[in-house]
């Protein structure tokens, strides 16, 4: 594999194209869009001329990187299961919150259909009342004419059966 980068003689020094592409390796976050990609073609470009030895230090630098981003990640993992288990809580009591507004809801609709029967209800006993008042109050029109016509007339009879 290290034929295919090219092969140079170990006595080349280190030059400003190595110590690029080691900064380039050496680096611990890549975002793969078009520019990664093209740094990436560069890289490749600028290690063909690079000797085995220094191939194989980047290889271990390389890896070394790879490890310290796996270590990263197993430390990360306890957390972000840790918040999926939240999430997962959050979305339970979410749904306990969501099913008692609905059976408040229902509650509330139900009481308002009550509350709504009780002033019919009402309504309709004022209509009464008020129709029976009515009819109360007009007998108790006719029976005080009938009282005091009946006063009348008492009176007037006593007065002929007196005299």
């Amino acid at each position: 594999m290290l034929v295919a980068w090219g092969d140079s003689t170990d006595e080349e020094e280190g030059s400003e194209e190595e110590e690029e592409a080691i900064a380039f390796m050496a680096r611990s976050e890549t975002d793969f869009d078009e520019e990664s990609s093209d740094s990436l073609i560069r890289l490749k470009n600028k290690v063909c001329g690079l000797n085995k030895t220094k191939l194989k230090e980047f290889l271990f630098t390389l890896m070394d990187e790879c490890d310290a981003l796996h270590s990263e990640n197993c430390e990360l993992k306890d957390p972000c299961d840790e918040l999926k288990r939240d999430i997962r809580d959050l979305e339970h009591e979410n749904k306990i919150l969501k099913d008692e507004k609905i059976e408040l809801y229902m509650k509330n609709l139900v009481l308002h259909e009550d509350l709504e029967r009780v002033k019919e209800t009402f309504r309709l006993r004022e209509e009464s009342f008020v129709t029976d008042l009515t009819k109360l109050e007009k007998e108790s029109l006719e029976l005080k004419q009938n009282a005091e016509s009946l006063l009348v007339e008492n009176k007037s009879w006593q007065e002929t059966s007196g005299s």
